[in-house]
């Protein structure tokens, strides 16, 4: 298929960089003192040490080995200290972002082992599934705000951290607009510029001749440094290793921060235009067959005239203000234009041999968000108890156009081993709107306000947190064509909480919770005899302890966990929440510096993801679609002894067998991924430069990844095939 010859390559736009970052100020001081050996034997890169969310604080400060922090964000509480936080959590870094030449939110998750990456219903949307649970991207929150960002992809170089908190968590950050927060929540924080000056170009190359070109620059200006700017910009163009499929990605963002006496202020403003080309989608599978083996890793059964296309505008706004040594009050506000235009064929399979049938299916979408938090926090103590009390109120608003089209149902045939490309059918089957203008169909006004207070006893040895969140949930919907109201919701609910944290002796945190999860709740449908009725939001239940280990260099953690939630269903005629999911299981994780020159991140999660209840009992006791038995990940990095600035990396990716169907017939085998990377950091003509390379997939295995992410469906992901890419950054 012919591509679209680039305006500007990779390569030519880092030509232009390169000139200009030497153009611009020398920054050899900088460079040396960054090319220092660090205590675990790595060559250490530029740290950033101002706060990405406004706080005094800062960032949480890197673990040791630099591939985790040692806290991240927890809601209403701020940011917690790993040992402190009577919850579960895993906060990735730049560092390691940067060292793996993570594309996207999904890369960099590949390292927890409590994480599972999927797709969207019908699209290209990164899904991600923790505990067993389904988090879209749609629930990404961006420095605390939910929706700010990109809904289907976030690129990378957007990010200085990726923290992921494990667990039911709508008291802490209020019920996530596209219904997560079940099994867990991911936020990400933006960049900001650190007290050293920062010029860092790169250039790479991946298999199937995607080019790669990236600027990261940062200063600070004015009376001790204290206003601040990182300016991001990247491109990527070119086929992937999937046969026929090609992606453009152009992002850029500024990040600004200004640090007065007694007040802190930051303000991020993004861009991202991400397009696919013939992009390989997602399989169904149909329930009367059993389930078609893998086809090969690089295969491709798109149509050429697929397309998936996205491009988002979006910014935020916080400040933090001191009104006293003991008080400090913030409030934050985000927004987010966002348009996408897609072209879809996903087929269905109806015999083992691949043979499969399809159709088109063209939407437009338009996304308005507006969101923002207001909080106070103070500390004080009432006898030998100290408090640190927060109250926080949270609004998010979206406004949502969509226009579909499908063409005949079925009218394209293919093989998913063998396949067929055929003329693109007209798409005027059956539609909803205009695609070239689409309608208002939905309005979601989520607001909620909380209370917390984290208890400090016994020498700082007990911290028990209380607190509730009153949420209220009101939601809209419209006819395609006529604009009219179709359903109307509105609904309130109070979410609490109650975790304790105990630590015995030094280096060790003994924790438990008792926290919930929030969605909007159903409206019986117009087939039920109780058509209409609006339900009240669905909660989930989640029951934890755990322990925290920290000696010197190495952390490790361990959970227990027991999470239910219910569920819709018609009964005799009549819709009600009859239904129940129980997610159990336990967590390890490890992390750190257990030797110099080693560094460890990994884990292992056991889950028993269960439906209890079912509609007429038909699938009762059998397991959830698309959640495996068993998670294993292991990491490792190497600096290699004698040969300065030289790290070798591994990371092993188990999945255990998983189902695609409800009633447990179709099983996914479990697979086994291997990838492999090295860097080399060293100094030319006085600059930093760091060649990265890495294999995703060693082997090329081929293997259904996933199933499902969308409830009750269980699509199929097919892994990504073997994967090369080289990389080398710049510093000036």
């Amino acid at each position: 298929m012919q591509k679209q010859n680039l305006k500007l390559s990779p390569f030519a736009l880092a030509a232009m960089l390169l000139t200009a970052a030497t153009a611009a100020q020398a920054q050899s001081q900088a460079a040396a003192a960054n090319a220092a050996d660090g205590a675990d034997g790595k060559v250490q890169s530029v740290v950033v040490s101002a706060s990405a969310d406004a706080s005094a604080e800062g960032l949480s400060r890197n673990f040791a080995g630099g591939q985790v922090a040692r806290g991240g964000r927890a809601g209403i509480l701020g940011n917690v200290d790993i040992m402190d936080s009577p919850f579960n959590t895993l906060n990735f870094t730049s560092e390691l972002i940067q060292d793996q030449q993570a594309r996207s939110v999904a890369d960099v998750l590949q390292n927890d082992p409590s994480v599972r990456v999927a797709r969207g219903f019908g699209n290209f949307q990164e899904l991600y599934v923790i505990r067993g649970f389904a988090v879209s991207s749609d629930d990404l929150a961006y420095n605390g705000l939910y929706g700010v960002l990109p809904r289907q992809f976030v690129a990378s170089e957007l990010l200085e951290r990726v923290e992921v908190f494990r667990g039911a968590n709508s008291f802490l950050n209020g019920a996530a607009p596209g219904g997560g927060g079940i099994g867990g929540s991911i936020n990400l924080l933006p960049k900001r510029a650190g007290a050293t000056p920062l010029t860092q170009v790169t250039v790479g190359v991946e298999t199937g001749g995607q080019g790669y070109a990236a600027v990261d620059i940062a200063r600070r200006f004015g009376a001790d440094g204290n206003t601040g700017i990182r300016i991001n910009a990247a491109r990527r163009d070119g086929d992937t290793g999937v046969d026929k499929e090609h992606r453009e990605l152009n992002v850029a963002s500024v990040g600004l921060d200004f640090q007065g006496r007694d007040f802190r202020l930051s303000a991020d403003i993004g861009y991202q235009d991400h397009k696919l080309t013939s992009p390989r989608p997602a399989v169904t599978a149909s329930t009367a067959i059993a389930l078609p083996s893998a086809p090969d890793s690089s295969s491709n059964w798109a149509q050429d005239w697929t397309r998936s296309n996205e491009r988002d505008t979006f910014g935020t706004l916080r400040g933090e203000w001191d009104l006293n040594k003991n008080t400090v009050a913030w409030a934050a506000f985000g927004a987010r234009s966002g348009d996408e235009n897609n072209i879809l064929s996903e087929p269905t399979v109806t015999s083992v041999d691949g043979t499969a049938n399809a159709y088109r299916f063209d939407n437009t979408r338009h996304d308005n968000v507006r969101t923002g938090e207001i909080g106070v926090r103070t500390k004080l103590r009432t006898g030998d108890v100290g408090h640190t009390i927060s109250a926080s109120a949270s609004s998010y608003w979206l406004e949502s156009k969509n226009a579909y089209a499908f063409s005949t149902f079925g009218g394209i045939a293919t093989n998913i081993y063998n396949p067929v490309n055929v003329t693109a059918p007209p798409a005027n089957f059956f539609t909803g709107g205009v695609l070239s203008n689409p309608g208002l169909t939905s309005k979601s006004i989520l607001t909620s306000y909380a209370i917390a207070d984290t208890l400090s006893m016994l020498d700082d040895k007990v911290l028990l947190t209380v607190g509730a969140r009153h949420q209220a949930i009101k939601g809209d919907s419209y006819d395609y064509n006529t604009g009219v109201t179709l359903t109307h919701y509105d609904a309130t609910k109070v979410t609490p909480v109650i975790a304790v944290v105990y630590k015995p002796v030094k280096g060790v945190s003994l924790y438990a919770n008792y926290i919930e999860g929030l969605q909007q709740g159903a409206t019986a449908p117009s087939n039920a005899e109780n058509r209409g009725t609006m339900f009240a939001p669905y909660v989930s239940k989640q029951k934890e302890i755990g322990v925290k280990y920290e000696q010197g260099t190495l952390g490790a953690t361990a959970a227990l966990f027991r999470t239910n939630q219910p569920a819709g269903y018609m009964e005799s005629g009549v819709f009600g929440i009859f239904g129940e999911q129980r997610n159990q299981g336990m967590e390890l994780t490890v992390y750190g510096v257990p030797m110099k020159g080693l560094r460890l991140l990994g884990g292992l999660t056991l889950l028993d993801a269960t439906q209890r209840v079912t509609q007429g009992g038909i699938n009762q006791g059998k397991d959830v679609i698309g959640v495996p038995d068993t998670q294993l990940n292991i990491g490792a990095e190497w600096s290699v002894p004698g040969v300065s600035g030289l790290n070798l990396n591994a990371r092993t990716v188990y999945t255990s067998s998983q189902f695609a169907d409800g009633a447990n017939k179709q099983e996914l085998p479990a697979w086994t991924r291997l990838d492999l990377g090295a860097s080399y950091a060293t100094r030319i003509f006085d600059r930093n430069v760091t060649f990265r390379a890495r294999v995703d997939n060693v082997t090329d295995k081929s293997y259904w990844a996933s199933a499902g992410g969308y409830p009750g469906s269980g699509y199929l992901i097919l892994g990504a095939p073997r994967t090369a890419s080289v990389s080398a950054t710049f510093e000036f």
